[in-house]
């Protein structure tokens, strides 16, 4: 694919994220589920999760996290003027949990909707966000993936309830003037394969059976398309670029499970001491992962600025897609 050069570029200006307060550990999941922490630990590498409140929403989890990210920017919630909501559990079918953010951060003007790729969301979300800004549609963006992803799992299925956990994550985008070499989004890839629908889905909605339904998943089969696909994408996008991994600074993945993330850097030949990993913590927060680990790696000083940052990650439909940055 040629890259277009165009007039501006969406520079990541800030990051913020927010997690519930509710703490689950695998231990106290063992008392719920057929399960014990060794067993979780040793298919996903997660210890821990963090679940949402009775009556507390996405679009709470996601103001909080945007909140953060303007502080953060140093900008005003009314300079912004399109916000992407990457997430599968909106608050309501409709409207979109985007304008309920939009209202609570008393921002009236500009543009919001939700984007719904699963867990690829929120590179699905920043790859429309950026491509806005590249051609002046809007000035400053709020990409967010948020979700409450426990309130969709079914609790008498183990290989599936102890993998995931709620949260939200967050970027402000400001276009800049575009300079050679200089910061901000270099470029996305974006695919899709209907046919691999049945290999993660929700046995439910309100078109289909009118219920919410629960999340269903054939592991093993997710497993091996994900660390082809993302393997394949990271290096579609470098490609691109004219780059090897080895030139990347930091590899920011959905955080799905250890295993996946470690066999995608094994196959590319990447450093494990490259890839921020944070599904211990969080365990698989869907679009919310990938801004989630991008904001602890921010915060504790990893990613620098000049830094080549790729962001990626494949979810249910299957999704999948790779966005580059230069920080």
């Amino acid at each position: 694919m040629t890259l277009v050069e165009t007039p501006f570029t969406a520079r990541i200006v800030g990051c913020g994220s927010f997690l519930p307060a509710r703490l689950v550990t695998n231990q106290e999941l063992a008392q719920r589920v057929d399960t014990t922490d060794d067993w979780i630990v040793e298919r996903s590498g997660i210890h821990q999760r963090h679940m949402a409140a009775d009556g507390e929403m996405t679009s709470d989890l996601a103001v909080a996290a945007a909140r953060e990210a303007l502080d953060h920017a140093g900008l005003a919630a009314d300079e912004v003027d399109l916000i992407v909501v990457a997430t599968t559990t909106p608050d309501q079918t409709f409207p979109a949990t985007a304008v309920r953010v939009q209202a609570q951060l008393g921002i009236t003007h500009g543009a919001a909707f939700d984007v719904q790729a699963v867990c690829s969301g929120f590179v699905y979300a920043l790859a429309t966000a950026d491509n806005f800004l590249r051609v002046g549609q809007h000035r400053c963006a709020l990409v967010i993936g948020a979700e409450t992803f426990t309130r969709i799992l079914d609790w008498e299925d183990r290989g599936t309830c102890v993998l995931f956990g709620d949260g939200a994550g967050a970027v402000v985008l400001r276009a800049e003037p575009t300079r050679p070499g200089g910061p901000g989004l270099l470029s996305s890839r974006l695919h899709a394969d209907g046919r691999h629908h049945d290999l993660l889905y929700v046995d439910g909605g309100p078109s289909a059976t009118g219920t919410v339904g629960h999340v269903r998943m054939q592991g093993r089969e997710v497993f091996r398309h994900a660390v082809a696909n993302l393997a394949s994408v990271v290096t579609e996008i470098l490609d691109g670029h004219g780059l090897a991994p080895s030139d990347l600074d930091w590899l920011v993945p959905h955080q799905a499970n250890q295993r996946i993330l470690s066999s995608t850097a094994k196959k590319l030949g990447l450093a494990p001491s490259k890839v921020v990993i944070t599904v211990g913590q969080h365990a698989n927060t869907s679009a919310a992962s990938v801004p989630l680990a991008l904001d602890t790696a921010v915060r504790d000083g990893r990613i620098q600025p000049g830094h080549l940052v790729l962001m990626e990650a494949m979810g249910g439909g299957l999704t999948w897609g790779a966005c580059l940055a230069r920080w």
